[in-house]
């Protein structure tokens, strides 16, 4: 740019514009925010490096204490520990047992006490003899899966223990995926109804109502089906059979006397008559069978006998 002075002098001035230099001020409230930033970050770390020691120290001090309450647990019990309770595995047990007792009626009611006590129920139930007088029973227990293990040795010291057969299924797949499935129909009903609420036509509403009352059909029996599992995992079942002991039989004397023998012949006598009388009515159908056939065959012979002539003894001449 040229600027004509009053006295004929001319001046020139570029017309770009000049850098700035940055202000001292700003470089400083930089430098400032910057180094607030560092401390900050220092105490944050600070801080959690002493809140770790402080946590370990209080672990250091609380440790000896927790040890000596542990000591004392292990000298004053020493029972045997459970296995910690699995979570997120759903299993189904089942256990059958078979235990001979001297009073059927006695243990029967000592089964149902230990169930109900164990916060189960009591199923079915039977109770008949035997073909030798003894009085059986046999009952359905079901008990939460905490109390199982405990319950089904309660009962297999009941008495003798016969017979015992225990197997868990592990159903945890099942369950997810019912769950899964359950979760996915729901909004398949959600998005049916959706659509109902928008349909405009009646065929369109028709058939909306058919397909929802599908859905909603699929998912009772999928809720149904997860009840089920969820009753068969959380309550075991125990099979209960009671059989009677057998009275103690009286060791049978070796010498018979004179009334032993004359009871025994007697008995060999009467069953002799038995057999015989038995072996007599079963022949006795035969015979008179072959009686009968008999007499038809001999009938028609004696008439022919009857009506032959018979021969005129031969006269001798006169001369002799």
């Amino acid at each position: 740019m040229t600027v004509t002075s009053l006295g004929g002098t001319s001046m020139h001035f570029s017309s770009t514009p000049t850098r700035t230099r940055p202000r001292p001020l700003a470089l400083l409230a930089a430098a400032l925010f910057a180094v607030t930033l560092a401390l900050t970050g220092c105490s944050g770390a600070g801080g959690d490096a002493g809140g770790s020691d402080a946590d370990d120290k209080a672990a250091g001090q609380a440790g000896p204490g927790h040890s000596g309450a542990g000591g004392k647990a292990d000298s004053s019990g020493q029972q045997a520990k459970k296995p910690p309770k699995l979570t997120g595995v759903h299993i189904i047990r089942t256990a059958h047992l078979s235990v001979r007792v001297k009073d059927v009626p006695d243990a029967l009611d000592r089964a149902r006490t230990a169930a109900e006590d164990a916060g189960g129920l009591v199923g079915d139930e039977t109770t008949d003899r035997d073909g030798h007088g003894h009085e059986r029973s046999r009952v359905t227990l079901r008990v939460p899966q905490e109390s199982y293990e405990d319950v089904l040795d309660q009962l297999a010291g009941s008495g003798r223990l016969l017979e015992r057969n225990v197997t868990a299924k592990d159903v945890t797949d099942q369950v997810v995926d019912v769950e899964s499935r359950i979760k996915s129909q729901r909004a398949s009903v959600a998005r049916v109804r959706e659509l109902m609420d928008r349909a405009e036509k009646l065929s369109d509403v028709v058939t909306l109502e058919g397909e929802l009352g599908t859905r909603q059909s699929e998912l009772e029996a999928l809720l149904a089906q997860q009840d089920s599992l969820k009753d068969r995992t959380s309550l075991a079942t125990i099979t209960l059979r009671l059989t009677e002991t057998p009275p103690a039989t009286p060791a049978a004397d070796d010498d018979p006397d004179l009334l032993d023998a004359l009871s025994g012949g007697w008995d060999a006598f009467t069953t002799t008559l038995k057999w015989i009388g038995i072996a007599l009515a079963a022949v006795l159908p035969f015979a008179a069978l072959l009686a009968l056939v008999a007499f038809l065959a001999f009938k028609p012979l004696r008439r022919l006998r009857r009506g032959a002539p018979q021969p005129q003894p031969e006269s001798s001449p006169a001369g002799d």
